[in-house]
């Protein structure tokens, strides 16, 4: 439903959830799987697609507090349990997905992909930014998560973001305000990000794209792109590298179900075509307690997994 009130009635006509007005588009009970990579998992509660920052702003503004609000991105570094997600599922859709270029700067909508940010600076003459376009996703997630490849980071060129609180404020937040880590990020809990402006510096936009193939090319050889995967699975622990513990404990190929580890990237796990999230989450799992008996490291998820399983 669009441009309405949302309601969901269940038994004898009682309104158990009233929405508020919203100008952007309000489905329920909407199927997440075809929105993932890994393509599999259940329904959002609730899908809402605003139109605008100010539509977002107002929905969550009048939304009921006790109501969880997540927001989706291409859902490349997500698994989504197989119970589906309750409350309401935040997907950021075109009108959030421009990108442009103002000298140095770079100012993205929260729904751009990496292709998108380090193709208008290429044509911009904007170099450093082209590590994203080897990450999967978009900006909203690479602000959250602190996304970064090839020796580089968010924190790295980030200046500033605006996000929608979960109360509906709207906040512009600089980069120091986010307490950066490694693949996180300290920004509150329930909002999403509705822009952000990256700073480059000066290139050649042949010398910009020659960096962007070597970076296709590089994840092309060593990744298993082609594949119904989430990304990288785990994070790297301080001086190792994910993929290689996994691969010392044995786990290349290692299946449950339809769920394999990947035997090109070890740190990559796939769908092989009718995998639960269920199975491929307990995947995860057994390679984690794999890793941590054969070296003593336990392993940090770097997917996000929501929702509820099934019972």
């Amino acid at each position: 439903m669009g441009g309405g009130t949302g309601r969901e009635d269940r038994g004898g006509g009682v309104s158990v959830a009233i929405f508020p007005k919203v100008a952007g588009r309000l489905t329920e009970n909407a199927p997440l799987a075809p929105l993932v990579w890994f393509k599999a998992g259940g329904a959002a509660e609730w899908l809402f697609e605003p139109k605008d920052a100010g539509d977002l702003a107002g929905f969550l503004a009048d939304l009921d507090p006790a109501m969880p609000v997540i927001a989706l991105g291409l859902g490349s570094n997500l698994i989504v349990r197989d119970g589906g997600v309750p409350g309401v599922v935040v997907r950021l859709g075109k009108a959030f997905s421009k990108v442009s270029a103002d000298g140095l700067d770079l100012v993205c909508g929260g729904g751009a992909s990496g292709i998108l940010v380090s193709s208008t600076a290429r044509d911009a003459g904007i170099g450093g930014v082209e590590f994203l376009r080897s990450i999967p996703g978009t900006v909203g997630g690479f602000v959250r998560m602190n996304g970064g490849a090839y020796g580089r980071e968010v924190k790295d060129v980030l200046i500033e973001c605006e996000i929608v609180l979960r109360s509906g404020e709207r906040r512009t937040l600089a980069v120091d305000a986010l307490g950066y880590t490694y693949r996180h990020s300290e920004l509150p809990e329930g909002c999403v990000v509705v822009s952000a402006t990256f700073r480059g510096v000066a290139g050649d936009p042949a010398a910009i794209q020659a960096e962007m193939d070597r970076i296709a090319a590089s994840r092309e050889a060593s990744q298993p792109l082609r594949s119904k995967t989430g990304g990288s699975t785990f994070k790297n622990p301080p001086g190792e590298k994910a993929w290689a513990l996994v691969d010392a404990a044995g786990c290349r190929g290692l299946r449950r179900g339809d769920a394999q580890v990947s035997e090109k990237h070890t740190n990559f796990l796939l769908n092989l075509g009718s995998a639960t999230s269920a199975e491929i989450e307990e995947l995860g799992e057994d390679v984690r307690a794999r890793v941590k008996a054969h070296s003593g490291v336990t392993l940090e998820w770097e997917i996000q997994r929501v929702g509820v399983a099934n019972d």
